[in-house]
């Protein structure tokens, strides 16, 4: 499987998942206190360079999905059809994190009917182990 690649910037992303804890960057500068994502040394509305970590609470709803077909990556094309997933978080909208509806934090990508997705369908967070990492999955809220 492929591992995401972790920068000086997103190491605190990496982290809080390894604890269970989904966390978002914001800006620490007084009066701003914008979320960002991808981390980023700067804050794009005030460019402060001050930050700190929000928890979130690991809900959201499905804002975008794809089945790729083809699998292009060999280490996927077992999995196949697999679901990639553009998740918006409840409590900031405009944040978005990738990857994957599961039926449990360990299970397989495909482990989810495709049929079962939907825009806008609610899900929660849940945390995988992945190599050195721990990786965000997601669990469709009514199943």
């Amino acid at each position: 499987m492929l591992a995401p690649v972790v920068d000086e910037d997103g190491a605190p992303f990496w982290q809080y998942t390894a604890q269970g804890e989904l966390r978002v960057q914001a800006c620490a500068a007084p009066g701003c206190g914008e979320l960002r994502f991808p981390p980023r040394p700067c804050c794009p509305h005030c460019q402060s360079f001050d930050s700190e970590w929000r928890l979130m609470s690991g809900r959201g709803r499905i804002w975008s999905y794809v089945l790729p077909h083809p699998p292009l990556l060999p280490d996927y094309a077992e999995q196949a059809p697999y679901n990639a997933v553009v998740v918006e978080l409840a409590e900031a909208p405009r944040i978005r994190l990738v990857g994957n509806v599961v039926a449990a934090p360990d299970a397989a990508l495909n482990s989810v009917d495709p049929a079962r997705l939907r825009i806008g369908a609610p899900v929660r967070a849940v945390f995988a182990r992945l190599g050195e990492l721990t990786v965000p999955r997601w669990l469709l809220e009514r199943p």
